[in-house]
């Protein structure tokens, strides 16, 4: 083990949950100050498969779409409409065909739902059938 893995070991041992999810909130603001937009999205691309092994994203990503989304324009990751789409680039291909279905599915109804926060009816209508002529003509693309 290098000295920096035994000192951060020593130094995180002794803390509880709460504590070490504050310090890396701290830790992170200070980190992510100097970057760009730019490189905050590379980052996340070189980092997302090794944050992804062993995540359900099945259980996973519908609930972290419905919060992201139930915050709306709040949301603090300014990246975020650039980052989902890559996100389910990367996790559907590992998601066993069976099972993508019903997956795309639950992700489609929550973006829906959500995505009609605040909106007429008619609004709501149009939002629909964007979405509907976008999917009927995906297979000529």
């Amino acid at each position: 083990m290098e000295m920096m893995d035994k000192m951060m070991e020593s130094m995180m041992s002794g803390m509880s949950k709460e504590e070490k999810e504050e310090m890396m909130g701290k830790m992170m603001e200070k980190f992510f100050a100097g970057m760009t937009t730019e490189d905050k999205q590379k980052m996340m691309e070189r980092m997302m498969p090794k944050m992804m092994e062993g995540v359900n994203m099945m259980d996973m990503m519908p609930k972290m779409m419905m919060g992201i989304m139930s915050r709306g324009e709040k949301t603090e990751i300014p990246t975020m409409p650039q980052m989902m789409p890559y996100c389910l680039r990367m996790v559907l291909p590992s998601i066993p065909k069976e099972k993508r279905v019903d997956f795309v599915l639950k992700m489609v109804t929550s973006l829906v739902e959500q995505g009609c926060a605040g909106m007429s009816n008619e609004e709501k209508a149009d939002f629909v059938a964007k979405i509907v002529e976008k999917v009927k003509t995906w297979n000529t693309h």
